[in-house]
């Protein structure tokens, strides 16, 4: 059966994440019955990955196997007009049968948003920040974070991973106007609510509720309680996914 590849974004405000659960809205359930629908015959779509409730993606991409060759455009097109408005298909690609989402993937990157200004128009997508925030601190304990590899102290307990081993290439905070600030980190995998625990771990130092040197101990306890809160998860998009280009035919 030939796979391809589903490129989408969507806003996460709505639903319980990407998986499908029992009982919850999930990204995962609309795209399958979107296709399902469309296609007579029901499909079941596997992701690059999960979001938790609230996050957003730019970029998700996820495989679905068809009975035959599809045109690609018109599919994704007549999905748009089948999904709700705040999910969107932006392009679908022919990828080799044994091709994997999930399992495929070479990289991952995430953006997670914040503001140190009160702004009615992004607080949907946006974390509000208040009192003094020392970016420059933040940026020197998450220079640190590719330096390890072991991340259990930013995971999510009781997951079903094998490994809590990521390799992160790199995390830094940048600006993007004067009041208006993004954490970006790219890794080769991430542990379920990761990078919303180092954003709120992060946003500890930077506050100065614990000193940036203390990155390193959190780390190497490898203890989930020595980390800080999770950040909001409206403020968390998955940003990007990559492939080796020899997947697409």
């Amino acid at each position: 059966m030939p796979r391809y590849f589903i490129y989408l974004s969507y806003d996460g405000s709505n639903y319980h994440g990407w998986q499908v659960q029992p009982n919850a809205p999930t990204v995962q359930e609309k795209l399958e019955s979107a296709l399902s629908l469309l296609m007579r015959t029901p499909i079941s779509v596997t992701g690059a990955g999960r979001t938790d409730t609230g996050v957003n993606a730019s970029t998700m991409v996820a495989h679905a196997d068809f009975s035959e060759e599809i045109d690609c455009k018109q599919i994704a097109y007549r999905l748009n007009k089948i999904l709700p408005p705040d999910i969107a298909i932006h392009y679908i690609r022919r990828v080799k049968d044994s091709a994997h989402a999930r399992f495929d993937a070479t990289s991952r990157r995430y953006r997670y948003y914040v503001s140190t200004a009160k702004n009615p128009f992004n607080r949907r997508y946006s974390c509000r920040l208040t009192g003094e925030i020392d970016f420059d601190a933040m940026n020197e304990a998450a220079a640190v974070l590719p330096e390890y590899t072991d991340f259990t102290s930013f995971s999510k307990l009781h997951t079903d991973t094998k490994t809590n081993n990521c390799k992160i290439a790199y995390a830094r905070w940048s600006p993007l106007s004067a009041d208006e600030w993004v954490f970006e980190i790219e890794a080769d995998r991430f542990l379920r609510n990761m990078v919303r625990a180092i954003v709120g771990t992060l946003l500890m130092i930077g506050r100065g509720k614990i000193a940036k040197e203390q990155i390193r101990e959190i780390i190497e306890k490898k203890l989930r309680s020595e980390a800080g809160d999770s950040a909001p998860a409206q403020a968390l998009f998955l940003e990007e996914v990559k492939y080796p280009e020899d997947l697409f035919l």
